[in-house]
């Protein structure tokens, strides 16, 4: 009887999250404007959605959601990666502490982040817009890189570095031919997980984008739904996203398990 209550509760757990997934997938299929209302089958609304059949506040929403994504995806890998090096580098207290400053940000509620960053850009006399949006998002981002780099740091051996020293590597050439290769996993694994939560933002994008326009999916989700409605090319793009998001998890895990049954092999 437990077990059975144990699974039972499991799966009503897995329905709760992915029930309304599954609805706007399925109701993704269909012309109604009106989310619950099936008015036949059709993939007219994947077919704006790639035409260019959509508004064009819609469709610039969607190039600053991407860009935004990848360009502060590549600059908070690129920092979390050398931060969490140095990190690792580092012993007793001054290891700790710095482990810690860098986990506050992930604790902290993204609304108090969106406000601080606000008021700094106001002080500093910063325009709000792209550039700031950017920034914010590596600043919220590159914590998240550290903490996926910081196992494949533990997991290597420490020797290698000095070895590849003592054959006649500069630190430049150890650091690219030696540790980014033994933490390529966790870097990658970092740059998605970057990319899905720059895409998932919300809070942080509302204080530090300005007055100009500008719009990821988010911002523009939210004025479009004060609107009365939601506009029906979202419900395609939102089953897109999420199959993206799922294979790029089902490609990551099951590239580490291969990596695993490789160590094991060789062990």
């Amino acid at each position: 009887m437990k077990k059975f209550l144990a699974q039972a509760y499991i799966w009503l757990l897995l329905i709760i999250l992915y029930a309304p997934i599954l609805i706007i997938a399925i109701f993704s299929f269909t012309e109604a404007k009106v989310l619950g209302n099936w008015t036949g089958f059709s993939v007219k609304l994947y077919t704006n959605l790639f035409s260019g059949g959509v508004s064009s506040s819609l469709g610039k929403a969607i190039i600053n959601t991407l860009s935004i994504g990848v360009l502060a995806a590549a600059i908070s890998t690129a920092l979390g990666s050398l931060a969490a090096i140095g990190i690792f580098n580092m012993r007793g207290r001054a290891r700790k502490a710095i482990t810690l400053l860098n986990d506050v940000p992930m604790l902290n509620p993204d609304i108090i982040t969106g406000v601080s960053l606000f008021i700094l850009f106001v002080a500093l006399g910063i325009t709000q817009g792209y550039a700031t949006v950017v920034l914010a998002h590596v600043s919220f981002c590159t914590p998240y890189v550290v903490l996926s780099v910081m196992p494949k740091l533990r997991q290597m051996n420490p020797n290698t570095y000095e070895a590849a020293l003592d054959l006649g590597a500069t630190p430049g050439q150890a650091l690219r031919k030696v540790i980014l290769p033994q933490i390529r996993p966790g870097v990658v694994s970092g740059f998605i997980l970057a990319f899905t939560l720059s895409i998932d933002d919300f809070a942080v994008t509302l204080f530090t984008k300005g007055n100009y326009g500008l719009d990821n999916l988010s911002t523009y989700i939210y004025a479009d739904a004060r609107k009365g409605g939601l506009t029906p090319e979202l419900r395609p793009l939102m089953t897109i996203i999420f199959l993206v998001v799922l294979a790029l998890l089902l490609i990551i895990n099951i590239r580490s398990m291969r990596n695993s049954k490789t160590k094991r092999i060789r062990i």
